[in-house]
């Protein structure tokens, strides 16, 4: 694939063929986890919190991931169905910044991630409760021993707690690194986070 020159990007009308193109060169650049995102939310007082997760698809709808809805993001979700997402890639020296509406995905699609997970990782989602105090590591441990016995054979179902999320963006900023700080912002926005209601609209910002 063909590395897009610096101010390419002023020329693309959409943020997610962008998107796609960013992610693409950052997974042959990045040492781990091209797909890492910051995930900020708010709690109940309204103050911040952010934490790294793992970006598992996208398109035109939106960015989704996947986690236990009782754990603190999931119960902040829950209060305030709003959030930001940060992607940097830093070999590449640039960073998307997405903001919207959080929604469930569907539970087939659910379902099908979680189908698709290591065996550990399916246990684990059993075992962990997620964001609650710990009282030992191996508290911890006797949960997953217990639950790898109690699914020894056969499938193991999702538990009804964990899903997946996908963030409805209402504004895309793409932001590259140039010299002297003079750096390259376009920003898209949209009124809705209905794909289907409207265009984009955007705008080159000042570093």
């Amino acid at each position: 694939m063909e590395t897009l020159r610096s101010g390419d990007f002023f020329s693309r009308e959409d943020p997610f063929a962008l998107f796609s193109d960013w992610l693409k060169e950052a997974e042959t650049s990045e040492i781990n986890d091209p797909n890492a995102m910051t995930l900020a939310t708010v709690d109940a007082d309204g103050l911040p919190d952010a934490r790294m997760v793992l970006l598992k698809s996208f398109d035109s709808q939106g960015f989704v991931f996947f986690t236990n809805e009782e754990s603190a993001k999931g119960r902040q979700l829950a209060a305030v169905a709003k959030a930001a997402l940060l992607f940097h890639w830093k070999s590449l020296r640039r960073q998307v910044r997405v903001r919207g509406i959080v929604e469930w995905v569907s539970e087939a699609e659910s379902d099908a991630y979680y189908a698709s997970r290591p065996r550990g990782s399916r246990i684990g989602a059993w075992a962990s409760q997620q964001s609650r105090p710990l009282e030992s590591r191996f508290a911890l441990e006797k949960a997953v021993a217990g639950y790898a016995a109690k699914y020894a054979i056969g499938d193991i179902p999702r538990p009804a707690y964990w899903h997946g999320y996908r963030v409805r963006p209402l504004a895309i900023e793409f932001w590259h690194d140039r010299p002297f700080r003079l750096h390259e912002r376009v920003r898209f926005a949209r009124d809705t986070a209905d794909a289907a209601a409207g265009g984009w609209h955007k705008t080159q910002l000042y570093p």
